[in-house]
């Protein structure tokens, strides 16, 4: 793999941290105006749709993609994915995008965590020390027992522990399906699972917000574009340090468009929690 390639593909997923971090700004606006669960099946009928239409270009179209022989996990992650979403967005409105991600960006570290009871990996000693490190960095941004904790503040930890699972099982069934197959399922599926939660909460929407949800839909697509661009053409142990960016990029929205505001604690909370992960995924690097 060539340098050029490598670059290339950190430009991407920083590209890819921008996008979600934008998505992430207008999930916050419409779902404090809107229903959670209706905003996010709006959004994932476009997602199922950019999917298909991905699908439907490849070698065997739609049944080549929709084809696995392991259609009840493949299922389950497209569930799990949404209700999470839904769970972060929840966490967007109740505490903003600061302290949600502040607190999200654990989900690294649960993987690692995970990784050996659900995956039978082999997690060694300064990987357990770093994720208890990272973990102790959750504390200092939840700050128990100092009278200010906020009960709230489990709804993004909730949200990194549901996509930790779902990382780890989109791992699990890569041994067996396709990326392409597992893509196609997690945009269907979730559509599906969405619409049968979404459709009884319909609510009006004014046409402002419409162009909202047509940036929220566009965003979506253009996010998991790149992000499958950028494993396409570099290693994801080369970009996947600069995921950590979406936290950064997500911050200033939160600051400049919200008026949220930086505490102290959540600042070294994070800065425990990401030197964690970023050891995290250097070790596992290194086991490769």
């Amino acid at each position: 793999m060539t340098d050029q390639n490598i670059r290339l593909g950190i430009w991407m997923m920083v590209l890819t941290t921008f996008i979600f971090a934008v998505q992430d700004g207008i999930s916050r606006h419409l779902a404090s105006e809107y229903n959670v669960f209706m905003v996010v099946m709006i959004r994932f009928w476009f997602f199922a749709a950019f999917v298909m239409a991905v699908a439907a270009r490849k070698p065997g179209g739609l049944r080549a993609a929709a084809a696995t022989s392991q259609p009840l996990v493949q299922g389950f992650r497209a569930a799990l994915l949404v209700a999470q979403i839904c769970v972060m967005i929840t966490a967007f409105t109740v505490l903003g995008l600061i302290e949600s991600h502040a607190v999200f960006a654990c989900y690294p570290l649960l993987v690692a965590a995970l990784s050996g009871p659900v995956l039978g990996e082999r997690v060694g000693w300064r990987r357990r020390v770093a994720i208890a490190v990272g973990f102790v960095g959750v504390l200092i941004i939840l700050e128990p027992g100092f009278g200010v904790f906020q009960p709230a503040a489990i709804i993004p930890f909730v949200a990194a522990l549901m996509f930790a699972l779902y990382g780890l099982l989109t791992r699990y069934v890569a041994r067996r399906d396709t990326a392409a197959t597992s893509f196609f399922w997690t945009g269907t599926v979730g559509a599906l699972a969405m619409t049968t939660v979404g459709a009884w909460f319909w609510e009006p929407m004014s046409g402002g917000d419409w162009i909202w949800m047509g940036a929220l839909c566009i965003t979506g697509a253009a996010g998991h574009f790149t992000l499958i661009k950028s494993y396409e053409v570099a290693e994801a142990s080369a970009v996947q340090p600069f995921a950590y960016l979406q936290l950064a990029f997500a911050s200033a929205i939160g600051i400049l468009v919200f008026s949220e505001t930086i505490r102290p604690n959540v600042a070294l909370g994070v800065a425990l929690i990401v030197g964690a992960g970023l050891f995290t995924l250097w070790r596992q690097r290194q086991a490769v």
